[in-house]
């Protein structure tokens, strides 16, 4: 899938679903944006907002005029899911934006986030560009149990704060799928294998294991990920998310060891962005500081746990 590529998801039973690879931090297949055409327009999440205009034209392609928009749906605020949510806001005035409470503020007043983006993403800030505020009045908080009608679909809120305590998963059970957020890892398609997450400065390894946990009891057929795309998992959900956790919980014991032996938290980062095995997939620069990024948040984790 090149950058720009919007494609109907038919993975399961999925109708009325579509997704649109962002091209983020000029990456193929890392960043997707979902869109779900109802008699209430959804788009879930919105990428960093660098590349707007391809979403822009991605509803256009599929059909959803400016007046037509009624829903941005965010499953979180960290800016690679919510950063181009302001833009959206902006050109879409029937749109609201649905949020957990507490990424409210950050959203109407974005400053504090980006500050912290900027330390946790570090020489990957040049990909980003300042999100736009957002008016209070366009703000919708959502909670878990919540329920978001589109029409002949909806979006049910499942808490899922192991990654961010403000993330949240998307269900509609009219595709058997679910919009996994962050907390299913990342999957990457072209090698059909699922990697760590692991961001500075909340990941907490229990809250992901619980989250894991929350989308087994969903048991949804489709994961909806956005890094990267749609998975069918159907039967084989528990396997695929035991998985991730066997996958988390041996990164989290790496990292753990490495910091041990090397007792020096700087030195821990740059030997997993030197020993990365994705630079085949994501390209030099990319696969190291997603290395590097997810090894800061579990030094994190692993700090505030002692």
């Amino acid at each position: 899938m090149e950058v720009g590529d919007v494609r109907e998801v038919t993975t399961g039973d999925c109708s009325d679903l579509y997704y649109l690879d962002t091209g983020m931090y000029d990456t193929n297949e890392y960043g997707a944006v979902f869109i779900l055409d109802d008699d209430r327009p959804a788009v879930i999440d919105t990428g960093i907002g660098t590349n707007y205009d391809l979403l822009r034209e991605a509803l256009e392609e599929v059909g959803i005029g400016e007046d037509d928009l009624e829903v941005i749906a965010l499953t979180h605020i960290h800016l690679d899911h919510a950063g181009g949510a302001g833009f959206l806001a902006a050109d879409y005035p029937n749109a609201d934006v649905y949020v957990h409470p507490i990424g409210t503020d950050h959203l109407i007043d974005p400053s504090r986030l980006v500050a912290g983006t900027k330390s946790a993403v570090g020489e990957q800030w040049e990909y980003y560009v300042e999100p736009e505020p957002i008016p209070a009045e366009r703000i919708v908080e959502i909670e878990d149990g919540d329920v978001i009608d589109l029409g002949t679909h909806e979006l049910r809120v499942h808490a899922a704060p192991g990654h961010a305590p403000h993330q949240v998963v998307f269900e509609d059970p009219t595709n058997d799928a679910v919009f996994v957020a962050d907390a299913a890892g990342i999957w990457i398609p072209q090698i059909e294998e699922i990697r760590e997450t692991s961001p500075p400065s909340n990941f907490d390894l229990e809250g992901c294991l619980a989250d894991v946990e929350t989308l087994k009891e969903i048991d949804p057929d489709v994961f909806c990920y956005p890094h990267f795309g749609p998975r069918y998992v159907g039967d084989d959900v528990d396997a695929a998310l035991e998985e991730y956790a066997t996958v988390l919980k041996a990164w989290v014991d790496v990292v753990a060891e490495k910091r041990q032996e090397l007792e020096d938290d700087q030195a821990v980062v740059e030997y997993f962005a030197d020993a990365t095995e994705m630079t085949d997939v994501w390209g030099t620069e990319k696969a190291s500081e997603e290395a590097k990024l997810n090894t800061r948040g579990v030094l994190g984790y692993l700090e505030h746990r002692e």
